[in-house]
């Protein structure tokens, strides 16, 4: 499998980065227009819909469809992992349907001082087939893209 990672600091507490990434609210706002993402329906572990908090077992079906183009993509992610221990925090989620037939998605948060180190780490699979060099550099260009504008947009909710 393939593996992207991006990390950068944030001038603002573990508790309020933990905090923003408790939420669909959070994905929503740190997704670029470009991707024009939909929350199609949110199921926490025990079947309720719209959980105020996304815990292991909760269920995000979504829709993609970037830069307008094609018809839209549906993509069910399931919270796998996640744990907080002091100054350290992390969730996972893993791609149950969509696009990629492997993705294992792991936000990793670090308190230092005031600030926060977050650290986003994909582990994934591009479809295979003859176009599958190509799926894997257009995967990673359109990655960096997305999350030096999550991290951006993150600083600008914290801090």
């Amino acid at each position: 499998m393939a593996t992207f990672e991006h990390e950068s600091w944030v001038s603002a507490p573990l508790d309020a980065v933990w905090a923003f990434h408790d939420r669909a609210d959070g994905l929503v706002a740190l997704t670029p227009r470009w991707a024009n993402l939909r929350v199609e329906r949110i199921v926490g572990p025990d079947g309720e819909p719209d959980p105020d908090v996304l815990e292991v077992g909760s269920r995000l079906e979504l829709s993609v469809r970037p830069f307008g183009v094609g018809p839209p993509q549906r993509t069910v992610s399931e919270i796998t992992a996640r744990e907080r221990d002091g100054g350290t925090a992390y969730f996972r989620d893993v791609m149950v349907e969509g696009p990629f037939p492997e993705w294992e998605h792991t936000h990793l948060f670090y308190a230092e001082g005031g600030r926060t180190l977050c650290r986003d780490r994909i582990e994934y699979r591009t479809p295979t087939g003859p176009l599958s060099p190509v799926a894997d550099e257009v995967a990673k260009a359109g990655f960096e893209a997305a999350f030096r504008y999550r991290h951006r947009a993150l600083r600008g909710h914290v801090e």
